[in-house]
């Protein structure tokens, strides 16, 4: 057989094959195809461009498999009747007591409609030693039911998780005399920390800020030129290799990294040489102070 002709027979049975799922009256089946459908559960999405796939963002319920979301105004009305009915012996929050743990309970999990909820509520467990709720009506069973599932959410989905809002550990009068002792030589309560109090809304991110602080602004350092001329203003680009430095006249000079002496000041050195000297009660004194000044 020629070269040619292997080519023709090669090119008409591609021809061919592509042309199969037509002539079967199929619909060509890609693999993205196959992934599983995503309804989104939050905000919807700009339509697509025309012959483009839109990408698939899921969120954390979804990624987590919990099921439909519990209707939160059903489960606020339920958390009452819940502690009224059920916290002597399921516990608060539903995390045991007497009787079993509910967050974790597999009918709780499974049960997406609230009706097996509903039915123990209604006949109660006689062998487990709980009794029957049948004074409550069927939507009050049901306002339970979204409650014991919006408490699953908030174990389950991290992507709600919230820290608090409010500190109640530390001692302000010791927090403003550990800030006199080792903060106020470089920080003014009046001047650069004036309302820091109301800049953070949960004070983990404050202590954060105390221990671990970071500084993104431009870095300000002196470069010594070959001539012994020093220069101060912002570091504009610094490596192994070049080196290039913006005055406050606005020019802007380049060096070979070697050939020049460059100082950059350590702005966060306070906070380094404190770092291993904190005690926990040191952190939270001082966060809980700060937290005052408004």
């Amino acid at each position: 057989m020629t070269r040619a002709r292997a080519i023709l027979l090669s090119v008409t049975g591609l021809l061919c094959f592509s042309a199969l799922p037509e002539a079967l009256h199929l619909q060509p089946v890609l693999v993205a195809a196959q992934e599983p459908e995503y309804h989104p559960q939050q905000s919807a999405q700009q339509p697509p461009s025309p012959g483009r796939r839109p990408r698939r963002r899921m969120d954390s319920h979804t990624a987590l498999g919990l099921g439909r979301l519990p209707d939160a105004e059903a489960a606020k009305r339920g958390e009452p009747l819940y502690n009224q009915n059920c916290s002597a012996c399921h516990g608060e929050g539903a995390r045991g007591g007497i009787g079993p743990n509910l967050v974790r309970s597999v009918l709780v999990l499974h049960d997406d409609d609230d009706s097996e909820i509903a039915k123990v509520i209604r006949g109660g467990r006689p062998q487990a030693g709980m009794p029957g709720f049948a004074q409550l009506t069927e939507a009050q069973q049901h306002d339970i039911a979204e409650y014991l599932h919006q408490l699953v959410e908030l174990a389950a989905n991290r992507g709600l998780y919230k820290g608090a809002e409010t500190m109640t550990s530390g001692n302000v009068d010791k927090g403003k005399a550990f800030f006199a002792a080792n903060c106020a030589s470089c920080h003014s309560v009046a001047g650069d920390l004036a309302g820091i109090g109301t800049k953070y809304s949960q004070p983990s991110a404050l202590i954060m800020r105390i221990a671990w602080p970071a500084d993104h602004g431009p870095v300000t350092a002196t470069v010594t030129t070959p001539e012994g001329q020093k220069l101060t203003g912002t570091l504009e680009h610094y490596d192994d290799f070049e080196t290039t430095l913006k005055t406050g006249d606005g020019k802007t000079s380049t060096w070979n990294t070697d050939a020049v002496q460059v100082e950059i000041p350590d702005k966060l050195a306070g906070h380094r040489a404190l770092l291993p000297k904190y005690s926990d009660d040191d952190l939270h004194n001082l966060t809980r102070y700060l937290l005052t000044i408004k």
